[in-house]
Parts: C-alpha cells; structure tokens; sequence
C-alpha cells in the first residue's frame, strides 16, 4: 500500500473530488481525517480506526488550527495535507459584487493559506518530511467569462504552491497543486446540465468528455506517495487536455 502509515487530513471530503481522494487515501493504508464546513458528519461510512471525520471551514484559521491539531493528536502526527475545500460561482467583473468575490478568496485561498502554514509547521515540528497538495483549476491558468472570482482565488493558489515550495523544500516538505478541468462533481452539476455550456466544456477538452473524482483523487494520490519524493513546487493538470490547446 503507498500510503501505509501515514497521517493525512483531506479538507472539503464530504463529497465529491475531496471523497474521492479521502476514501483512495483509506484503501492505500492511510489514517485519514475527513474534513468539510458540514457540522454533522455525513453519512461517509468511514472506517472505524483509521478514519475520522471533523467538521472545519477552511476559512476560519481558528477551525483549521483545531483540524490539524485534533488529526495529530489522535493518531500521533501529520505527513499528508491536501487542501481540497473549495467554493464556485459565477460572475464576471462588471458584476461581481465585493461580497462574493472576498468570500471566495477566503475559501479558495485563505483556505489553503491556513492549511499548508499550520500542516507545515507541524510537520517541522515533527522532523517530518511530509506532502501538501492544493487543489487549483484550469481556470488558474487559462481564462473563462464569468468566473472573475474563483479564476483569481485558484491563479493565486498556482502562486502560492510555486513560492511556498521553495520555503519549504529545505525541510523536506513537498507541496504541489493538481489542477483538474471540468468533472463531475455537486459544484458541476447544474452548469453541466445545460445542454450549451457542456457542449463547450466538451468540445475545448481534447479527450472529448468529462472527468470523474477518481481521475482527480489518482492523481492527488501520486503527489502524496513517495513515488513524487522528487517533485515540489509542480502544478499537475489532470484536465483532458485542455491546456494542451
């Protein structure tokens, strides 16, 4: 198993590409924590003694210092962070509003700010030489109408892995970002609905249709594992091609 041993917390892991990566995390022999902004666990059928669930909004530091403290804690340290938790939303800049746009550079962001500062020094701390992955986007690279905000919260979460890598590395402490494309998630699910607009996502995506969690959760999982012991500060589109175009 690759993970066997390790500690991991997964943010935004009710559902979706968060699930997905948590419950591979599982099934690689990994002690896992299942994060989401949920303050009731949900129905995760998570397994009992190596998995856990907590409930956080990423951009509270205050939730996120309890997070990673109750997951080293509990099972005796910390090697993987995967900021995962994430907002969408749509907008474009001659509407989008001050509230929105603040909100989700403070999920998307903010969230991943909090997440690798406080996993990282714990795991300096600990001697650890350990893994953190952030999720970015396609839209952190390439543009999209109406997605003013959440293009700019995952652009900033490309720059941010790019610079924080470099602080890191003297530590040992690898952190990469993987950016999907389009896939099928709760976030997805209306837009991908609209005949139109899944017409776009498929014709500007190469391999010609849409992704699913597991494709995203594989690729999360290889960063994580000591088969990426020499890759840091690297961005992973897992996106069909579409930034090959």
């Amino acid at each position: 198993m690759r993970l066997e041993n390790k500690v991991a917390i997964v943010t935004g892991a009710a559902s979706g590409i968060g699930k997905a990566v948590a419950d591979l995390f599982v099934l690689e022999g990994a002690k896992v924590v299942y994060s989401d902004i949920h303050m009731t666990a949900p129905d995760l059928n998570l397994k009992e003694g190596s998995s856990f669930y907590f409930p956080c909004d990423v951009s509270d530091r205050g939730q996120v210092e309890k997070l990673v403290k109750e997951a080293s804690e509990k099972f005796g340290g910390l090697d993987i962070m995967v900021n995962n938790a994430g907002i969408g939303g749509l907008g474009g800049v001659l509407e989008a509003s001050e509230e929105d746009f603040e909100k989700t550079i403070k999920v998307n962001l903010f969230g991943v700010f909090h997440g690798s500062q406080l996993a990282a020094r714990i795991m300096k701390e600990n001697g650890v030489k350990g893994a953190i992955i952030n999720l970015s986007s396609i839209l952190g690279t390439v543009g999209m109408a109406q997605t003013i905000a959440y293009s700019s919260s995952k652009g900033g979460v490309v720059q941010f892995t790019h610079a924080a890598s470099l602080d890191l590395a003297p530590l040992g402490i690898r952190i990469n970002a993987v950016a999907p494309g389009f896939i099928k998630t709760n976030m997805t699910e209306d837009i991908l609905k609209d005949p139109t607009f899944s017409k776009i996502v498929t014709d500007n995506t190469p391999l010609g249709y849409v992704g699913e969690p597991i494709d995203i959760a594989k690729a999360v999982l290889y960063l994580a594992s000591d088969e990426a012991k020499y890759v840091t500060g690297t961005i992973l589109y897992v996106d069909g091609g579409w930034t090959a175009r």
